[in-house]
């Protein structure tokens, strides 16, 4: 299957059929970068490099017995993709509706669950077939999802993450996240790693680790993933692309303990490890 399957044609104008494409990267208060004075800041070590579709606006990654999940953004263009991880080749994949704007994705045990940005629709998928098997309702907008093995946590794109009942996604608490004390918004991506939720802050090239209580422990930056030739292409052809071509997507490997890491219109993903400096 070809990458870049469910994007526009080449200098689409994208930007009015969702409001992220074109308003988010305008957003008043979008941070540069996490900024902290006390937070020890860490950096990721590449360990491999693999393609990455192109053409994919990533809302959200997860990897499970060495297969990866991806869900994709854009109203009319969203989809849910079965990735080969070494080749970055979609072997199946889900063309959400004309309505939705594909978010957060989240694997809780042999169900797949998406969220939508402002539809208030999570989607619920067989893991193994895709065949979409149900959905749950909610308030407000979707960003990122994790599943910890006992609840979902859900990012709005706010300070405020939503721990969600694993059966019926009902509200049972909130997380405030705090950076030195300070509300540290924009949280995205999600990936729930034992205790620890790792999340990408929009619009910077940091991933935060955020404890049970909402405290971030640690900054993960990564300002230099990319070639300068890659970046020079990112988001080519599409308006506003390469504003909108920022780090979003972390998934966790439970056989070696690394992280792939990728962007939205990326054409690389990353297998990392997050070492101190």
């Amino acid at each position: 299957m070809l990458l870049g399957w469910t994007f526009p044609a080449l200098g689409q104008d994208i930007t009015g059929s969702k409001q992220i494409l074109d308003g988010v990267a305008r957003l008043d208060g979008v941070p540069a970068a996490v900024t902290s004075t006390a937070t020890p800041r860490w950096h990721a070590e590449v360990m491999a490099i693999y393609p990455h579709d192109m053409w994919a606006f990533s809302e959200g990654l997860e990897l499970h017995n060495g297969e990866l999940y991806e869900s994709t953004g854009g109203q009319g263009y969203s989809s849910l993709r079965r990735v080969h991880l070494a080749t970055g080749l979609v072997t199946q994949a889900i063309h959400m509706g004309a309505q939705d704007f594909g978010e957060g994705l989240a694997i809780a045990d042999d169900r797949l669950v998406q969220l939508t940005y402002k539809q208030q629709v999570a989607y619920v998928y067989d893991r193994d077939t895709l065949k979409p098997i149900g959905q749950y309702k909610y308030t407000g907008e979707g960003w990122g999802l994790c599943f910890d093995s006992q609840h979902f946590i859900m990012s709005n794109g706010t300070n405020e993450l939503t721990v969600r009942d694993p059966v019926t996604f009902a509200v049972l608490s909130t997380i405030a996240v705090t950076v030195d004390g300070q509300p540290q918004k924009f949280l995205n991506e999600l990936e729930c790693v034992g205790d620890l939720i790792y999340a990408n802050v929009y619009g910077t090239s940091s991933i935060v680790e955020i404890g049970r209580y909402g405290v971030v422990s640690k900054i993960i930056d990564m300002p230099d993933l990319l070639t300068k030739q890659d970046g020079a292409c990112l988001g080519m052809g599409i308006p506003h692309g390469h504003d909108l071509a920022v780090l979003n997507g972390v998934a966790y490997d439970t056989s070696d303990g690394s992280f792939l890491v990728t962007g939205k219109l990326w054409p690389k993903m990353f297998r990392v490890k997050f070492v101190p400096p």
